[in-house]
């Protein structure tokens, strides 16, 4: 920000002028202390929003993973009944994953 925007928003708050020609570097000072204090503001707001983005996305990711482990164990069920009477490997692979699935 120049010091003219500030000496022009020093006047927009109905500042005398006076007082404006008097003091512009302390305008220019006290612009730069606002402006800090805004910016850092606005640093938490955007870690408050970092942080509530990175949860959602893990739990978005978790939920993927169980829909995925969901179909695998589905296929391992159509394969199970395609093989009645033989090894029973497929439900077996079915439970394991619904297993992993249920423990997170």
């Amino acid at each position: 920000m120049t010091q003219d925007e500030i000496i022009e928003m020093a006047r927009q708050a109905g500042l005398p002028e006076a007082i404006i020609e008097m003091t512009p570097i302390a305008f220019e000072r006290f612009a730069k202390l606002v402006a800090e204090k805004e910016r850092e503001a606005w640093s938490k707001v955007c870690e408050d929003i970092r942080k509530v983005f990175n949860e959602k996305a893990d739990l978005a990711y978790i939920a993927g993973q169980k829909e995925e482990r969901e179909a695998c164990a589905a296929i391992c069920d159509e394969l199970h009944k395609a093989r009645v009477g033989k090894d029973n490997y497929f439900a077996f692979a079915a439970n394991a994953i619904r297993e992993l699935r249920a423990k997170q």
